[in-house]
């Protein structure tokens, strides 16, 4: 069943999670104010679902079974992947983040890891897992990823903690099931989810075993507890886009929460927990790419909105055309490398495909960085306005409205109010504090740029480019067709460049 927003918000109130916010408890998740951006967010997901033009990119069909939304959908082609990108970059032009990509991301790493943990433990992982990935995309269920343990001090592995509970670790092993307790301490949406996935956030030695977990959580199971911030910016005038979407981000306490058998996918398999991170880092990294990208859509927007506002125009003015150009190179440089990813995806083990981990990892690294050169050129080229305009009671103050509204026009046929919109849309974007959290998010989120720079170089073929080179100076072939080698063309006298000639020593002895 495909849900609507409506229906999914509906959905929430079944639940009742532990979940505290500015220091209060929440009675219920889905009439809480401070959480409404963040259900919003994951409702557009669930809303596109059913408009007609939107129907072919975010939904799938799989044989006979009614369609399932894409963000719950197993990637078996590189057109699913360059879909999956379309979708995630439509829904964030949306909402800026929609939250529910993350589920997509470890549904199809979880897909390959269990399969590889049967083989390492001989167990049934991945027939656990198909069951309840059939139960998820059935009832169209929102999934939080709780994977970032609070690692506590990070010189030492989980081993060494002085605290063990700073890694989510097994703590008691059942004939039942699992108890499991730990922290995890970055998980978006959490507590307006319907289940968390648990997972590694690291490859685990194997004396860090009980830490290599992964399982499948109710949100409001006993033992847990979220610690919530609010989503957005909710009830600020000011916050034109944030005060409608955005995500709570939560740390989670699991304290000897009982996970029953089925529910497991992991539990001590080391080499399995490390290709489970790995794998849902480079999808993840793959869909940050389609997110930023329809959060630099939203900046280009606002800022030739604001261009325009200000009666510039680019054609005419070389310096406001050059900063909306590099705005433009940046956005769409690392969405081509989330484009290459797909085309140049491989398939895994268990029938899934998987993003390029070069293409993917380069991609999130330039917007890791390059979020806040977005940032400068949509201030460059809007001007101060965005962050010196006064509130939003001075619109409707009688003893300033009027004079305002004379003196912050721009171009004549743009009404004052309109620039003024355009301003406080772009504060919000780029120059608050939900601006930041957007900015720490690209920096962060899927893993630091340390992590992708060596997931980088781990799959980067230097050598072969190496061998490019090397190719470049083997200058002669024998008789026979052989390449010569560096190694061979050095012991071969006469031999040392295509046209042959005699050595130093050789030539001295002829004189």
């Amino acid at each position: 069943m495909l849900m609507t927003a409506a229906d999914y918000r509906e959905s929430l109130r079944a639940l009742h999670p532990r979940v505290f916010l500015d220091g209060e408890r929440v009675e219920s998740v889905a009439d809480e104010p401070r959480l409404a951006p963040g259900i919003a967010g994951v409702g557009v997901a669930y809303d596109f679902a059913h408009v007609a033009a939107h129907a072919a990119l975010m939904t799938v069909r799989e044989g006979p079974a009614a369609p399932v939304n894409r963000m719950l959908h197993i990637d078996r082609t590189t057109t699913d992947l360059l879909r999956k990108l379309e979708a995630v970059r439509l829904l964030c032009q949306e909402s800026g983040c929609a939250q529910r990509y993350l589920a997509h991301d470890a549904l199809n790493a979880f897909f390959e890891a269990t399969r590889h943990a049967d083989e390492e433990s001989r167990g049934d992982y991945h027939q656990r897992f198909l069951a309840y990935l059939e139960r998820v995309q059935a009832e169209d269920l929102a999934l939080g990823i709780a994977m970032t343990d609070a690692k506590g001090d990070r010189s030492k592995r989980p081993g060494d903690q002085a605290n063990p509970d700073v890694y989510l670790h097994i703590k008691e092993p059942r004939h039942d099931g699992i108890v499991i307790r730990g922290a995890k301490a970055i998980v978006t949406g959490a507590p307006y989810m319907h289940e968390l996935l648990v997972m590694p956030c690291r490859t685990h030695r194997r004396e860090d075993a009980a830490c290599a977990v992964a399982c499948a959580v109710p949100v409001d199971a006993p033992g847990v507890t979220i610690i919530a911030k609010p989503a957005g910016r909710p009830g600020e005038a000011a916050a034109k886009f944030s005060a409608k979407y955005g995500q709570s981000v939560a740390a989670v306490l699991f304290d000897d929460v009982f996970v029953p058998h089925e529910r497991v996918f992991l539990a001590g398999e080391c080499e399995a927990g490390g290709q489970l991170t790995t794998g849902y880092a480079t999808h993840h990294r793959h869909s940050c790419i389609a997110a930023r990208a329809g959060f630099g859509d939203l900046l280009i927007g606002a800022a030739a909105l604001m261009i325009e506002a200000n009666g510039l125009d680019p054609s005419r003015h070389g310096h406001i055309r050059d900063s909306m150009v590099e705005l433009i190179k940046i956005v769409e440089g690392f969405y081509a490398c989330g484009v290459a990813a797909s085309v140049y995806s491989t398939p895994g083990a268990a029938g899934t495909m998987i993003p390029d981990a070069v293409f993917a990892n380069v991609g999130k690294l330039l917007l890791s960085t390059q979020i806040y050169d977005m940032h400068r050129l949509a201030h460059e080229v809007s001007g101060g306005l965005a962050v010196a305009l006064p509130g939003p009671a001075e619109d409707h103050n009688p003893e300033t409205a009027a004079s305002l509204a004379a003196v912050l026009a721009g171009r004549a046929d743009i009404p004052a109010a309109q620039r003024v919109e355009v301003a406080r849309l772009l504060e919000d974007l780029t120059a608050s504090h939900q601006a930041g959290w957007y900015s720490v998010i690209s920096l962060h989120g899927g893993g630091s740029p340390e992590a992708m720079k060596r997931e980088i170089w781990r799959n980067y073929p230097v050598a072969d480019r190496r061998a490019v080179v090397e190719r470049l100076f083997d200058r002669g072939v024998l008789d026979e067709g052989r390449r010569l080698s560096r190694q061979k063309i050095s012991n071969q006298p006469g031999r040392c460049c295509a046209a042959g000639c005699a050595p130093e020593s050789l030539a001295r002895t002829a004189e």
